[in-house]
Order: C-alpha cells, then structure tokens, then sequence
C-alpha cells in the first residue's frame, strides 16, 4: 500500500481512537493498526494527549480532591500521561522519586508520608503486607486491568494469602551500562565490571544506593546468589565492595545526569535507563551479566493511610489503560506485562532487546527475595560500605 506525506504525521485522536476499536474487534490487523496510527514507526503521537480515550470530562470522575501524591523510582513515566490525568479530573500530581524500595520502606514505618500511590517491587509485597502497610486492592474500581491479560510470572506477587494488594506496573532486568567509548575491554560479567572498576575505568563507575542491586552484583560477581543472605558470602561481598569504594565515581541510584556528562563510564544499571541511554547516546551499552543479576517487576500499591484513595483508584485506573501503558513505556523504555500494551507497541519497541531480551540471557538472573528487604547483616553491609 503506498504512502502518501501525511502518513507521516501524527493523526487526530478521533481518528486514532477509531482504527484502536477497530483493531480491537478484529476488524483491521495489528500490522494495520500500527502503520495508519503512526505507532509502528514510534511516531510523536505517543507522546501527545489522546483526551478521547475517556468518556466526558473531568467530571465524569467524580470529585476526587485536588491533589495526589505519587511515590515512584527515577525517570519512570511519561509526563504527558501525568499531564493527562491532571487535565481530565483536576487532580494535581505531586511525584517524589526514590532509589531504593528500603528508602520506601522507611518512610512508610515512619507514618505522615501522604503517599496515595507508590511503586514497590516484587519482594517486597509480602513485607508491606505483613507490616500491615499497605491496603487490599477493591480490583472493581479499577475496571483497565486485566488480570488474564498480565502474564503470571510477573504479576504473581501481586497476590498475598489470596489477596491482590498491587497490579504490575513493568517489569525488567538489573545489569549494567558501559560508555564503550571510553571502556573498550567489552566487560560481560560482573566479575569484569569490578575488574574495569579498580583497573582501568577507576574514578569512573557507578554503584546504586541500594543494598540490593549493589550487594547483588557483588555476590554475582564472586559467583553466589545475587539474594545470599549468608553471613560468609556477605563478608566477602562487603570486601571487595569495601575494596572497590576508592575507584568509584559516585554511590546513587540516579545515575544517568554521570553517564550522560561522561564523568562515568560504567553504572548498575536497570534496563529502562538503558534503552533511554541508549537512545539518546548510541555507545551507550546495556550489558545483562553472564553470571547472574535481578529480574523484577515493579507494581502500583496504595499505602494503608491513603489521604485521597478515589484520586489514588482512578489513577491506576487510568494507568492501566493498555494505551497509556504503552505510551509510558514508550519514554521510560521498561516493557509492560499486560499483553494489551505490548500489542501496541511499535515494532522498534516490541523487538528492543533491552526490553525484551533472549531467553538465555535471562537463564540466571533471579527476582530479589523478600528476606534480603529486612536482612539485618545486608543492611550491616551497606552502611558499613558506604561509610567506609
């Protein structure tokens, strides 16, 4: 079929809500879909409101306050979709980002945070459960997901004696960047990543500010579990942390202001900031480790104390919608588990191997266990690491 200079263009939202009920019943296929709304070649409209996508105004919400607060992780939405919500029911988002899911924790032990929303991963469901702070979703009010649309492996967390507290949000993978500008040695494991550390790249990585990842990566790297809990493997791992800590750039989970000033040349890294790197710096290099790491899937939860639960609920709902999803993940570069989402992803995005890696890349990677968010020794650790 030719094309003429206006399939160039991003199309209206009439339009493109007309060919979306279309491919939903069948009646034009995905290739179809894709090619007339502009989204099989990423084009600006995945960037661009699509206020049709909700029946009526901001009233048809109801009255859900003015304000809301969303607890999430560093450079992890669209803006626009943010923008979006705010313009269709009135309510003001106020985001705080965090680098790590103690941090989170903390906060919530603490009380007053204010929070509505916020974005816990895998792990540590269970915890806040036990910890009686988060609340038992009502999935009624929040008729977008799908729960046979999420895949199980992903959304299985989301669960607790039979209960769902969360619904995913994405999922992905902890490895590393490289700028294979200034490393050229092409490290593959996490034993080369602290080798090109305190050798070559001294004064130029990154670690995150996460007892997790950083604690993880070390235990892979010395060959044990990246969710050891055991008192030996952990001294081992504090050592060559401890050892590691004179040749670094910095200790943060926000990472990429380093990477992109080229101060730092190596990071953790999770593979959402990867591909925006990526996309933006082409030597920009994601690297999943041969000899292990973290796959993860972050969820949308609401804290037992929400402030404003009916903004809370029609937030979620609202970023539960198989097209805002796929727009998000359309800028922050971490692949949706709901299959209706991934259905709408450009074929750039849908074939990305950093979203979507190979099989046998992924073999050894573990999702993070829920003892090590309260193991006592791993957090002993970390203090000890970053005030050494």
């Amino acid at each position: 079929m030719s094309k003429s200079n206006d399939d160039n263009k991003p199309i209206s939202a009439r339009k493109f809500m007309k060919y979306f009920r279309s491919y939903q019943n069948g009646s034009i296929s995905r290739r179809h879909f894709l090619g007339v709304t502009g989204l099989g070649t990423a084009m600006t409209v995945m960037g661009t409101a699509v206020p049709s996508l909700w029946s009526g105004k901001a009233h048809a919400f109801g009255d859900l306050g003015d304000r809301l607060v969303f607890s999430t992780w560093p450079n992890y939405q669209n803006q626009v979709n943010l923008d979006e919500f705010t313009e269709l029911t009135g309510v003001n988002i106020q985001v705080n980002a965090f680098g790590s899911n103690e941090e989170m924790l903390a906060k919530l032990q603490a009380g007053g945070t204010g929070w509505d929303v916020f974005v816990p991963t895998n792990y540590t469901i269970s915890n806040y459960v036990e910890l009686d702070l988060i609340q038992e979703l009502d999935l009624s009010r929040i008729p977008n997901y799908d729960p046979a649309a999420n895949n199980p492996k992903f959304a299985g967390p989301a669960m607790v004696n039979g209960k769902v507290y969360c619904v995913p949000k994405n999922w992905g993978t902890t490895g590393f960047i490289v700028n294979t500008k200034k490393i050229k040695s092409s490290p593959r494991s996490w034993k080369d990543f602290f080798d090109v550390t305190m050798g070559k790249g001294s004064g130029h990585t990154i670690l995150h500010d996460y007892q997790l990842t950083t604690i993880g990566a070390a235990l892979c790297a010395l060959g044990y579990s990246f969710n050891s809990i055991d008192p030996k493997e952990l001294a081992e791992a504090e050592d060559l942390l401890i050892k590691s800590k004179p040749h670094l750039f910095a200790i943060t989970s926000d990472y990429q202001p380093g990477m992109r000033s080229g101060d730092a040349w190596m990071s953790i890294c999770w593979n959402g900031d990867g591909t925006q790197l990526n996309r933006d710096l082409p030597e920009m290099a994601y690297v999943i480790a041969s000899d292990g790491g973290e796959i993860w899937t972050d969820f949308y939860a609401i804290p037992k104390d929400a402030p404003h639960l009916d903004a809370a609920y029609a937030f979620i709902n609202f970023m539960q919608d198989p097209y805002v999803q796929a727009r998000d993940a359309a800028v922050h570069g971490y692949a949706p588990t709901d299959s209706r989402a991934i259905a709408l992803q450009p074929d750039s995005l849908a074939t990305d191997p950093i979203l979507h890696p190979a099989a046998d890349l992924m073999n050894g990677l573990e999702f993070g266990a829920a003892q090590t968010l309260t193991d006592a020794n791993r957090a002993e650790v970390m203090a000890r690491f970053k005030s050494a």
